[in-house]
């Protein structure tokens, strides 16, 4: 697994009104390394040209320089449109150095109204990025984002790019050429256009997917790896822009050798939702720098930006390196349902966990035959195998507001008590409650102990998924909680819930639309203290209504601030304990330990059963390096 980083100089280019030619947007960046400087070679659109006809926005390609990569300046005009093939514009470069030669590869407008029959390929070539000596039409049918590969393939010059961009499916296609000549020929691309099926990559999910290169291929020891734009739902009103990685064979890049599992990237930020384009991120190009992968991409058809993954994680997953996953325990589902124990017939499921007295103790949510939710216990003296079960709940509704139930629970250990923060339910709306009971009590088993449980959320506001970061913060007590669809925090001035209780929605994370975890998240297992911050796994759902496992890393000092994200998921449902249940494709941990450097995560699979999975810590902290 990785996380994406989001550079905080974004974004690295923004319109300039004192430059017509790019008064309303500078934007699909692509960067070009030259000794110590880094040339941006962009796509810069002016405002509607009054004086001419028709009063549409003109694109030219723009370069701009930087010797820190950050700081980009001498902006000026590379490419114009002064040939018929391009009069209306010169869109998106994609730029590749081969034998001592700049290619420019744009996509040409030749028409106006714009449609498929006008919009193709094109290339500018350049000795020094400053000169065009140049330009040829490349494609003699409907194409865009065509990028060379920097080396010969099978001594040929070699080139990715995407046909019928603009008349559905798009598909991205491997071309070789045997002459650079061939490039622009039209008798070349006539015959290739014959066999055009075998020349396809194939990673469309869906009919409705819509997708187009985005950077040129970058090579690693592994294989070729290419950005590319992938678009669900495209043209439908919700669709949405994503950015994903195919890793292709060195030697035969039509073969694949991996790919991300579905975007890792949407648009977040201000700059990549507000612009000419709302909601868009485009990826054109890419290099790799100081052991990450450097994406650039326009945001909101606006402005440049650039974000980067630790390219060692990276490869893993594209390679499907098991080493970065949870592995499940051969003896799963360490609990379920027990016959004749009526109250958790229809479930024993999301567990939490603690570590105390060389035992791990978990409390489980168990359903009744009358659909009850009450508290369960096991505990594990290897932290896998179960070795004690209690037979009668050991937690149970006490108040008006829990009537049907204490679901969920998670436990945390602070000071001399253990604290239990569970969602109360009474029919109608679900809030967060919390208990407590002293650390010799719950050793001693004496459940009669339990404080009275104070409901902390306010009524008639759907509230779950709570949890108490097990350290003092900022003056106060940090609570996690979920409203809506977010993971949200506030704090407290003391653990005296009688007095003091949730009054505000922090939020931690959001769900990220369009991603595994674009339907609403939630945490998981209470917060573990580590060197490089506060680990948290929360669960995420997607559109599908599929849950899956993440990982966020927040800050010591200041826990509402998020370090690291994971961009896949680190766990999800596989096996049929997880797959087919009382509610069907379903990993739920409310429980996380560690022992000897070994993270053992707790989970409910299927709202049905308890499962539990490990997995070195190392390796976890290494997933959300940034």
């Amino acid at each position: 697994m990785f996380t994406l980083k989001r550079s905080e100089h974004n974004p690295l280019l923004s319109p300039l009104r004192e430059h017509p030619w790019e008064a309303a947007a500078a934007f699909n960046g692509c960067p070009v390394v030259v000794g110590k400087k880094t040339y941006l070679i962009y796509r810069a659109m002016s405002e509607p040209d009054l004086l001419r006809d028709p009063h549409v926005r003109m694109s030219v390609i723009a370069r701009a320089s930087s010797t820190n990569g950050i700081d980009f300046e001498d902006r000026h005009v590379l490419v114009s449109p002064d040939r018929e093939f391009d009069y209306y514009g010169c869109e998106d470069p994609r730029v590749t150095k081969l034998n001592g030669k700049y290619y420019i590869f744009y996509t040409a407008l030749g028409g106006y109204p714009f449609s498929a029959d006008n919009i193709k390929v094109a290339v500018a070539i350049s000795k020094d990025l400053n000169t065009i000596t140049e330009k040829h039409l490349v494609t003699p049918f409907n194409a865009k984002a065509m990028a060379l590969f920097p080396d010969k393939i099978n001594g040929k010059m070699a080139a990715l790019i995407t046909v019928n961009t603009d008349r559905k499916p798009s598909d991205i296609c491997y071309v070789e050429f045997n002459n650079e000549e061939d490039i622009w020929s039209p008798d070349f691309w006539n015959e290739w256009w014959k066999n055009l099926e075998s020349h396809k990559i194939s990673i469309r999910r869906l009919p409705s997917d819509h997708i187009e290169l985005g950077a040129a291929p970058v090579r690693t020891d592994k294989g070729w790896l290419v950005v590319y734009s992938h678009m669900q739902r495209y043209g439908q009103g919700d669709q949405v822009f994503g950015i994903e990685i195919v890793l292709l064979d060195l030697e035969n890049p039509r073969h694949v050798i991996g790919r991300t599992r579905g975007p890792f990237m949407v648009p977040e930020e201000y700059y990549e939702n507000t612009g000419q384009v709302a909601h868009v991120i485009f990826p054109t190009g890419a290099l790799i720098e100081d052991g990450r992968l450097k994406i650039y991409y326009g945001a909101a058809d606006t402005h440049c930006a650039v974000a980067s993954i630790p390219l060692d994680n990276l490869m893993d997953v594209l390679t499907d390196n098991r080493r970065s996953c949870f592995k499940r325990f051969a003896g799963n589902p360490i609990i379920s349902p027990r016959p004749g124990m009526l109250w958790e017939t229809r479930g024993t499921l999301n567990p939490a966990a603690i570590d105390l007295g060389d035992k791990t103790h978990i409390l489980y949510r168990a359903v009744s035959v009358d659909n009850i939710s009450t508290v369960g216990y096991a505990s594990s003296i290897d932290g896998l195998s179960i070795d004690e079960r209690s037979d009668k709940p050991i937690y149970f509704p006490r108040a008006d507001f829990e009537s049907k139930g204490c679901e969920d629970p998670r436990i945390m250990k602070i000071g001399d008590r253990v604290f239990m923060a569970y969602t109360a339910y009474d029919g109608s709306t679900p809030r967060v409650a919390v208990s407590s009971i002293g650390t010799e009590d719950f050793l001693k088993k004496k459940w009669g102990s339990w404080s009275k449980p104070e409901i902390i959320t306010p009524p008639s506001i759907a509230n779950k998924d709570a949890a108490i970061l097990p350290e003092p913060c900022k003056g106060g007590y940090m609570v996690f909680h979920r409203v809506n669809e977010s993971v949200c925090a506030d704090f407290v001035a003391s653990l005296d819930f009688s007095k003091y209780k949730i009054t505000q929605c922090i939020e931690i994370i959001t769900p990220r639309r369009g991603m595994w975890d674009g339907g609403k998240v939630g945490i998981s297992a209470p917060p573990i203290k580590t060197k490089m911050g506060w680990l948290l796994l929360y669960h995420g759902v997607s559109w599908s209504t599929t849950y899956r496992i993440g990982a966020v890393l927040l800050d010591l000092a200041d826990p509402t601030i998020v370090k690291a994200r994971t961009a896949e998921p680190l766990f999800a449902p596989k096996e049929q304990y997880e797959c087919k249940g009382i509610v069907p494709n379903v990993v739920f941990p409310c429980g996380l330990t560690v022992r000897g450097g070994t993270a053992y995560m707790y989970y409910g699979g299927a709202d049905q059963v308890v499962g539990v999975a490990t997995m070195k810590m190392a390796t976890l902290l290494k997933m959300l390096e940034v």
